[in-house]
């Protein structure tokens, strides 16, 4: 028996929606190891463009809880700001997940800042039940990046500032 569970979250930030989007979506494989290496190590593309259809490979470092995530993009909006992705090989699945997929949302909020939601969907092997504490704690890892991103941004102004207008009108 193959099941579906979907969990959603959502924070705000400060950030314009355009400007976290290039941080955390299309030029993560540069940030994230460079703001996070103590927890990843690189970020590789294995197979693509870095568009649809391409897999990028998560390296974390040694003493963390995983050694690596794979994970497919399915659709990359530069436009709208989103993109979907599936967590398709890792520790993360083990032998209860077939996978796991994922949609990331970055909207304009209330301040000038951004609205940032999460959906993700897990495939499940089997007939079990997935823990409202695993998810919580998968989300709070993620909620982490994010404020550490944000940080980031706010004390560095001009970084992906320039990109601005070309990712919102292209």
């Amino acid at each position: 028996m193959m099941d579906a569970s979907g969990y959603t979250q959502e924070f705000t930030c400060s950030i314009a929606p355009a400007r976290m989007f290039k941080a955390l979506i299309l030029d993560s494989n540069n940030l994230i190891p460079y703001l996070l290496p103590q927890f990843v190590t690189s970020v590789d593309l294995i197979q693509g463009d870095g568009g649809a259809g391409s897999i990028e490979q998560v390296n974390f470092a040694e003493g963390t809880d995983i050694n690596y995530v794979k994970h497919r993009i399915d659709e990359l909006d530069r436009v709208n700001l989103v993109c979907k992705y599936t967590m398709i090989e890792g520790d993360p699945l083990g032998d209860k997940l077939e996978s796991i997929a994922y949609e990331v949302r970055f909207e304009v909020g209330s301040d000038g800042g951004c609205n940032c939601k999460t959906t993700s969907n897990y495939k499940k092997l089997g007939d079990f039940t997935i823990k409202e504490e695993e998810i919580r704690a998968g989300q709070d890892k993620a909620r982490g990046i994010y404020k550490v991103v944000e940080a980031y941004l706010l004390q560095n102004p001009h970084v992906y500032a320039e990109l601005l207008y070309f990712y919102l009108c292209h």
